[in-house]
């Protein structure tokens, strides 16, 4: 799933791209993925590009005064293209979702890969009427999102700080991949209830945070929209290497598989050398 840095990373190549440039055609392949139609998609027919932002992991291209807003969960993708077919493209062929078209003949696709769809295109008048941005917390990139402000959200948490990172409500961008990434930096464990944290662990944890995020992003900026994922995946240290030695001890990175994702952790760096309990693979193993 797309994260924070890649957010942002084809968030700095569409505006790159984008801005400046007429809309001359938007073609929702699967009507799955549209979530609102008023105002229709026509409406951004003719009207020209003014900006690009980002709402956690919601892209958002201003143009005509709307707002198209993207999330591209799971499995959805952006494929940038200098020249996009003329003829229409064939629903239900392929993972083609939408279609953006610009007055150059360039323009992008959003695609959505697997049988479950959870790609959202919404487009609006405010941002702030997608219930997903309505609830999103703080950008951790943010300039004024500093230690004390960190520890504020995180007063009164009693969940396990896994969780509490990847909660769009209280930290916006941070999915499973990086939240791993983050613990692993802070060596700090993923079961650790956030009540539990020190003043000491609250300033390790926010460090570990802003600068997984800030390299991340660094990694990723100005690299093609089209190899984002693979750099994603080649700057992770422990997500999605189970079975690998860590980059820090040398340990065998573990991992704790659930119903519908997994996490990955350092047992040296992060658990005193202790396995956690993968309850699904004792399951597996009676």
């Amino acid at each position: 799933m797309p994260e924070l840095p890649e957010v942002e990373a084809l968030r700095e190549f569409l505006d790159a791209h984008l801005v400046g440039k007429e809309i001359t055609r938007v073609l929702p392949v699967a009507i799955s993925v549209l979530k609102t139609y008023d105002p229709p998609l026509d409406a951004l027919v003719g009207a020209t590009v003014t900006a690009v932002g980002r709402h956690g992991k919601y892209l958002d291209v201003t143009a005509g005064g709307l707002h198209l807003l993207v999330h591209l969960a799971r499995a959805g993708w952006l494929q940038w293209r200098d020249d996009l077919p003329t003829t229409p493209p064939r629903p239900g062929k392929g993972p083609l979702a939408l279609r953006v078209a610009l007055s150059g003949g360039d323009g992008f696709d959003l695609t959505e890969a697997g049988t479950t769809k959870r790609l959202a295109v919404h487009l609006v008048r405010d941002p702030a009427e997608v219930p997903g941005v309505a609830r999103l917390g703080p950008d951790p990139l943010a300039g004024d999102f500093d230690r004390d402000a960190f520890a504020a959200l995180l007063a009164g948490e009693r969940r396990q700080v896994k969780g509490a990172l990847r909660d769009q409500g209280l930290v916006a961008g941070i999915g499973n991949a990086y939240s791993d990434e983050i613990l692993h930096a802070a060596r700090m464990s993923p079961f650790k209830p956030v009540h539990h944290l020190t003043d000491d662990d609250v300033t390790t944890l926010y460090e570990a945070l802003r600068t997984t995020l800030a390299d991340a992003v660094t990694r990723s900026r100005g690299i093609e929209a089209g190899r984002l994922k693979a750099e994603k995946k080649s700057g992770l240290r422990v997500h999605g290497r189970t079975g690998e030695p860590c980059p820090v001890c040398g340990d065998t990175i573990r991992e704790v598989s659930f119903s519908d994702s997994s996490l990955q952790y350092c047992p040296t760096c992060q658990t005193g050398g202790k396995p956690l309990a993968d309850r699904r693979l004792s399951r597996l193993l009676k």
